[in-house]
């Protein structure tokens, strides 16, 4: 079969496979049975229909697929109260819901806008990371930005106010911070919500009223003020909840991502705080026209946006209560089980969840292919089950899918090893800090 390589290969011979993986994969457009060798430093070298030389483990007729990559994770380190979230917590509830690598944001307190700062933050993931992490800057000087570029795997922008960042860049301001990055080559990530689009109004009280708070025309004009970007700059919009950004998006060569509480939850008279996102969550026709739009193939990523509060602080009033939701363990699982009922497909998600995102950051991983590494999950359609706070891995405590059924995977390998069995985290803390290994967003040439 064709392999995109990503490694220049040793002058000696390669390394030689040393476990095979069995099972069936999403190969073609179908699920196929497929054998997958893997070397000694957990890398994928064969897939064929079957392999030899090497101790196998036969996953029968459960499917297996590679790791998801979540390109959009707020773990709260430095600065989040660790009885909320840390590196350590998140990435276990990563690992327990099939993603093997997270990108990881920079509103941290104080916000990740210095090479120092950025260095902190490897320096706290090395040796208690579950996963592989990615870390994110943010560009609030255009000096400081070629240095962050050197150091960073991808930039973030916020636009408008959110947990962790006061004022958006000036308007003035934005055309230079958007030519700095990029000169960098990097990706650069945008929350698009612009603050001079949300009407004054009374306090809210509900989903309802923080729709009306912060609409989708706050988000439109965001997105018109991007325009103002070089067009070498690899942009990726955040969390769309218009469906009318869709086509646009698609029209100018961006890429963007939606996530499974825009996709699955919709506004209601009376939810209270535990569903305040930003931005916020839409109407049920808009939540449905943005679910189909993602199963036809149209919304390039799926991304969790894990943004986990305290219970204390978001059973506050409406108004004062933070917003985000917790959702990185569950992402997947209830994508999973939207293809279990026949509602979505699995090519879909696959793109969406570990193809696209693993090449928009310059990731080899992603595909069952030679050159890529062995994250792989194994799911098994029959393991159906019910999210409950008690039994995820948060230590916030709760989940706005409580009740809802997902398909968790059951076994998780991280470079070959596992560190998932049974549904249960069983590695230990193997995660490395990644930066992009080729051109973010550019698929390398066949071999």
């Amino acid at each position: 079969m064709p392999a995109h390589r990503f490694r220049n290969p040793a002058p000696a011979a390669p390394p030689s496979v040393v476990q095979i993986v069995a099972g069936r994969t999403w190969l073609h457009g179908r699920l196929e049975s497929i054998e997958i060798g893997i070397d000694e430093d957990g890398w994928i070298r064969r897939v064929a229909k079957s392999l030899t030389g090497a101790p196998r483990r036969d996953f029968g007729e459960a499917v297996i697929l590679p790791s998801a990559v979540d390109l959009h994770v707020h773990f709260r380190e430095p600065g989040g109260d660790p009885r909320v979230e840390s590196v350590a917590d998140g990435t276990i509830e990563a690992a327990l819901g099939g993603i093997g690598l997270a990108a990881d944001m920079p509103n941290t307190r104080p916000p990740t806008d210095r090479v120092d700062r950025l260095t902190e933050r490897a320096d706290r993931a090395r040796g208690r990371a579950a996963i592989d992490l990615l870390l994110y800057a943010t560009p609030t000087r255009p000096d400081q930005i070629p240095a962050l570029g050197r150091a960073a795997g991808a930039f973030k922008l916020f636009l408008g106010p959110t947990t962790g960042i006061g004022s958006p860049p000036d308007p003035l301001e934005l055309p230079g911070l958007l030519r700095a990055v990029a000169d960098t080559g990097l990706p650069l990530t945008v929350h698009a919500e612009d603050p001079e689009a949300f009407p004054p109004g009374p306090e809210p009280a509900d989903t309802v009223d923080w729709d009306r708070r912060r609409p989708k025309a706050a988000e439109a004009r965001a997105i018109d003020r991007l325009g103002s970007g070089p067009a070498r700059l690899r942009l990726h919009v955040a969390h769309i909840t218009d469906p009318e950004s869709i086509p646009r998006l698609a029209a100018q060569g961006v890429s963007f991502e939606a996530t499974p509480h825009h996709l699955l939850l919709e506004t209601n008279p009376g939810d209270g705080p535990r569903r305040k996102v930003n931005p916020p969550l839409r109407s049920p026709a808009d939540r449905a026209a943005l679910f189909r739009a993602f199963r036809e193939g149209r919304i390039p990523v799926l991304a969790s946006d894990h943004a986990p509060h305290s219970i204390a602080e978001k059973d506050r009033p409406f108004a004062l209560a933070p917003s985000g939701v917790p959702g990185v363990e569950t992402m997947l699982p209830l994508l999973l089980e939207e293809v279990r009922r026949g509602e979505l497909d699995l090519g879909v998600l696959v793109r969406a969840a570990m193809e696209r995102p693993a090449r928009w950051l310059g990731q080899p991983m992603g595909r069952i292919a030679p050159g890529h590494r062995a994250h792989l999950i194994v799911v098994d359609f029959r393991d159906r089950r019910t999210i409950a706070s008690r039994r995820l891995h948060a230590p916030c405590g709760w989940t706005p899918f409580e009740g809802w059924p997902a398909i968790f995977p059951g076994t998780h390998l991280l470079y070959g090893v596992p560190i998932v069995e049974d549904s249960e985290h069983v590695g230990r803390a193997v995660g490395r800090v990644h930066r992009p290994e080729f051109a973010p967003g550019v698929r390398p040439p066949s071999s």
